[in-house]
């Protein structure tokens, strides 16, 4: 399928940054949708060739409807990791079960996913079992739908590896709960090269795809390697479940988005990790790159001004 326009709802994301890239790359006769709450929000995006930006309110059905007509193709990749159990079924559920009926409605049958490595209907986190509800949702609809499966994603604008990187340039000693998950991590770009891949074969429709890289590391691991990479390696203090759990919830009670919140802790819970059972970056003929090839360089340790700088560019300030 070579669609002459494809939506991508959270196109201005981290994924789909990466994803607007990867589209544009490929080709220069599609055109690229992509929906924003705010304006500024797209400006990593705006530049590139064959993107069209639009203000829209993804949850007004009208809104949605007016989108996604017209489209060869929708990339989905909106997403949350912190909030109610309220914010996670209106996010993972209601917005793919009204995607689909605005497809459905339109005529539009092509629908590549992006879900979460560890779904289950029987998953510990509101997180992972919201995912595997909005999962169920698409694959009821009867659309010609993809679905991937990353595990954690890192990447120069991550917000996992960075945090961890930030949190031992501030602090003599890093308090830590849930050291031993486990983890697969795959990098930004292979998970978008997988999107594009899936989007350009019909043979991927009706599948299910496990976007991970190379190698397996325990959060204690993958939080000393940031540590080290930036310059700054501080010693951990592991917490055990129930102080965790306190941690997070004084986390989660700070204003702003939590840094950790109780239901990231039960997701941790999960092995984030390939099942082997399932195909892979591989059988879309993409060789997984591994994180050593690629944190350390956006990692560097950096003099204070323009760290603070990054952080400032990161939070929309000045």
């Amino acid at each position: 399928m070579k669609p002459g326009s494809i939506l991508i709802l959270g196109g201005t994301g981290f994924v789909g940054r990466a994803c607007c890239e990867a589209l544009s790359e490929r080709s220069a006769s599609t055109r690229i949708r992509v929906p924003t709450r705010r304006d500024r929000h797209a400006d990593a995006v705006r530049s590139l060739p064959c993107v069209d930006v639009v203000v829209a309110d993804l949850h007004d059905d009208a809104t949605l409807a007016r989108l996604v007509a017209g489209a060869g193709a929708v990339i989905n990749l909106v997403a949350i990791l912190h909030g109610s159990r309220q914010a996670y079924a209106r996010v993972h559920v209601e917005l793919p079960r009204r995607l689909a009926a605005a497809c459905r409605a339109a005529g539009v049958r092509r629908l590549v996913h992006v879900s979460a490595i560890g779904v289950g209907a029987d998953a510990p986190s509101h997180y992972l079992r919201s995912k595997t509800e909005g999962e169920a949702v698409l694959q009821a609809a009867g659309l010609d739908l993809t679905l991937l499966r990353p595990s954690v994603i890192f990447g120069a604008d991550d917000r996992f590896l960075n945090l961890f990187a930030q949190l031992q340039a501030l602090a003599p000693l890093l308090p830590l709960a849930g050291g031993d998950a486990r983890f697969q991590p795959v990098w930004v770009e292979d998970v978008a090269a997988a999107i594009v891949r899936c989007i350009a074969d019909d043979t991927t429709i009706g599948r299910t795809y496990e976007c991970v890289g190379p190698a397996e590391y325990t959060l204690a691991q993958l939080v000393a390697l940031a540590g080290r990479w930036s310059g700054h390696e501080r010693p951990q203090l592991p917490l055990p479940l129930a102080l965790g759990k306190l941690q997070a919830l004084a986390l989660e009670c700070l204003p702003g988005t939590p840094l950790l919140s109780r239901d990231n802790l039960d997701s941790m819970r999960v092995p984030n990790v390939g099942s082997g059972t399932l195909p892979g970056l591989a059988d879309l003929g993409i060789g997984a790159t591994a994180l050593e090839a690629v944190a350390p360089r956006y990692l560097a340790a950096l003099d204070d001004c323009t760290r603070f700088d990054r952080w400032r560019a990161r939070a929309g300030g000045a």
